[in-house]
């Protein structure tokens, strides 16, 4: 059973996901063994920052028996269509949770706050206290409540809000969320908004100008999710009116010409969510996981698209 794995070398690789029976590794970096094992490799699991880079550096190679592509990151855009027929996606769900959800409340914290602004005054030496706005009372409302989402609702609950609005693709209960389609007749009670959901067709472009324009004055947008999810010049239109702390923006790079980085009042991070020293970690238990399924003819954990799943 063949697979190729994201490390500087077979032994780097044991040594972070240890030794599996019947399971030979080839690494990515080792492109004459990629073309020697590339008839038998069935299971890849790619880096977690360069994901799409590595890939599209594999697309030459015949892979007959290659059941199951690995990413590092919980979103998976992009992929579908650069797989063949009868592969599957697993994604990275809950790599990603613990990093991810700290930089959400970190990103809150910054703009309410105004770390980031009393950062800038500490350059001139500037002493201007100002009056913070706290997450404690805040109602709060996180858009895609799956794993970050929960963790980013564990760590608000320390905070103290007044209260906590999940939403989700479909309602369920045990906790309560509720379905995206309620979501503007929540927004207008929501003071602070976390968007921890995947970019899909679903959820592209949700929070435009007519979603923005229902959150009442003041109220805090931070988004960790993906950028596509909330329309730029929407954010830029209500910027003032409303704050945001973006970690994600669309398009990424943020061009160093878009008006986004001026507006009054938002916060931007460059897609740092996911890096962080606990994800390499995490991302080696779960090859590690999938390996050991690997051995013991078991199904693949966090399989999101395709035959599998």
């Amino acid at each position: 059973m063949r697979v190729w794995l994201p490390y500087a070398s077979v032994a780097e690789a044991e040594a972070r996901t240890g030794h599996h029976e019947g399971v030979e590794i080839t690494v990515l970096g080792d492109s004459e063994g990629l073309a020697q094992t590339a008839q038998e490799v069935s299971y890849i699991a790619l880096p977690n920052f360069t994901a799409m880079k590595v890939w599209k550096e594999l697309q030459g190679l015949d892979l007959p028996a290659l059941q199951v592509v690995q990413l590092g990151s919980a979103g998976y855009e992009g992929f579908p269509a650069l797989v063949a027929d009868g592969v599957s996606i697993a994604n990275a769900a809950g790599v990603h949770d613990a990093g991810t959800a700290e930089l959400a409340v970190a990103l809150a914290l910054a703009n309410l706050r105004a770390l980031d602004t009393y950062a800038r005054l500490q350059q001139t030496h500037t002493w201007a206290p100002g009056f913070g706005r706290s997450l404690a009372d805040r109602h709060v409302l996180i858009f895609g409540y799956g794993r970050i989402g929960a963790a980013v609702e564990r760590r608000v609950a320390g905070f103290d809000p007044a209260s906590v609005v999940r939403v989700a693709r479909s309602a369920r209960t045990e906790p309560e969320v509720h379905a995206a389609s309620e979501l503007h007749a929540l927004l207008p009670a929501a003071e602070v908004v976390f968007i921890t959901a995947p970019a899909t067709p679903d959820t592209a472009g949700t929070f435009d100008a007519a979603a923005l324009a229902l959150l009442p004055d003041g109220a805090l947008v931070v988004n960790v999710g993906r950028g596509a999810i909330m329309v730029t010049d929407a954010i830029v239109a209500e910027a003032g009116r409303l704050r945001f702390a973006l970690d994600v923006v669309d398009p990424e790079p943020l061009p160093a010409e878009s008006p986004l980085w001026d507006a009054p009042g938002v916060t931007i991070a460059p897609h740092v969510g996911g890096a962080n020293d606990s994800a390499p970690v995490r991302y080696d238990r779960l090859i590690a996981a999938q390996l050991a399924h690997l051995a013991a003819r078991e199904p693949y954990e966090n399989i999101v698209w395709g035959p599998l799943s």
